[in-house]
């Protein structure tokens, strides 16, 4: 029984690694007590028309986003508390939840694949929120990890993710979203909930960075945000991450589980380079964005207008 136990752990430690999920016995916060959830609704959301006011702080998640705040081309701004990006909410506390309610969430899209959410858990919503399981493929990219985190081995774990592997393998995971046609519905669903959905939506994945961080960069560049600006949304999730994940390879090492835990950092980061792997792959296929955007995902002049109309005043 100990022997099965101890194998257990282990499996929920590695796959928490490998899922971007703060393990149990690393984590900062202390949870609070179990039980119903405060009632928040007399605390509305009103954000500042600031960038500051972006991120939302949680306890349980760290890559927590509004969408909102950014100037379009024609000097409009994105309007706040429409769409919410973040990363896992399998570990919210009681007060985090609170905060979510002030947001007057009405549905939350999760990216994760089935394997994810067996692991990490299924999403701790406030009262109301309807939940929307909208799977992305990782590309193998949670078996990938738990074979080379799992194995213990450096030498095992160097063959697997050293030597640019990790990151070509990120572009990889990359290139899935624009040629698997099973992603291009999931992401194509998401922005027709936006525009003729119910609002305010928040949509996620584990760490908020990569299958989240591609619809949100689609979004804003659909409603007229520069592509310098939404490329630095998107890089945001390092500068929220980092401290997290500097834990996780910490812990890591601490455990002897990786000799060299840095060999998961292009796995932990985004990158210009794993953005430009799926925009060079919709040019390929589609001449461009706009014909990913229409073609590849189907989107209608109609779809486009409802967007910009919901999202941009």
């Amino acid at each position: 029984m100990r022997v099965s136990r101890t194998r257990t752990a282990a499996g929920l430690a590695i796959s928490s690694l490998v899922l971007g999920a703060l393990p149990a016995w690393t984590a900062h916060a202390e949870p609070v007590a179990s039980g119903a959830p405060p009632h928040a609704s007399h605390q509305p959301y009103h954000p500042a028309a600031t960038g500051a006011a972006r991120h939302i702080p949680l306890q349980g998640a760290v890559n927590v986003r509004d969408v909102g705040g950014y100037r379009t081309y024609d000097g409009e701004r994105v309007r706040f508390g429409q769409v919410f990006r973040a990363d896992s909410l399998s570990k919210l506390t009681d007060a985090d939840l609170a905060v979510l309610a002030r947001l007057d969430l009405k549905q939350a899209v999760d990216f994760r694949v089935p394997a994810e959410v067996q692991y990490d858990g299924p999403d701790r919503l406030p009262a109301g929120v309807a939940p929307i399981a909208r799977p992305i493929t990782d590309n193998g990219l949670f078996t990938r990890m738990l074979t080379a985190i799992g194995s213990r081995d450096p030498v095992k774990q160097e063959e697997m993710l050293g030597g640019g592997r990790a990151a070509a393998f990120m572009r990889d995971v990359y290139r899935t979203f624009v040629t698997d046609s099973a992603n291009r519905a999931q992401f194509a669903a998401t922005l027709r909930e936006i525009a003729f959905g119910r609002s305010p939506l928040l949509y996620h994945c584990t760490a908020g960075k990569d299958r989240t961080g591609w619809a949100t960069y689609l979004l804003l560049r659909l409603v007229g945000v520069p592509d310098r600006t939404a490329v630095d949304d998107y890089l945001a999730s390092n500068t929220y991450r980092s401290a997290h994940d500097a834990r996780l390879r910490e812990a890591l090492r601490q455990s002897g589980t990786m000799r060299n835990p840095e060999l998961i950092i292009p796995l932990q980061e985004v990158r210009t380079d794993y953005l430009g792997a799926a925009l060079d792959e919709a040019t390929e296929r589609y001449g461009g964005l706009r014909g990913y955007l229409t073609e590849g995902l189907g989107l209608d002049a109609a779809t486009l207008l409802k967007l910009r109309h919901r999202m941009v005043g």
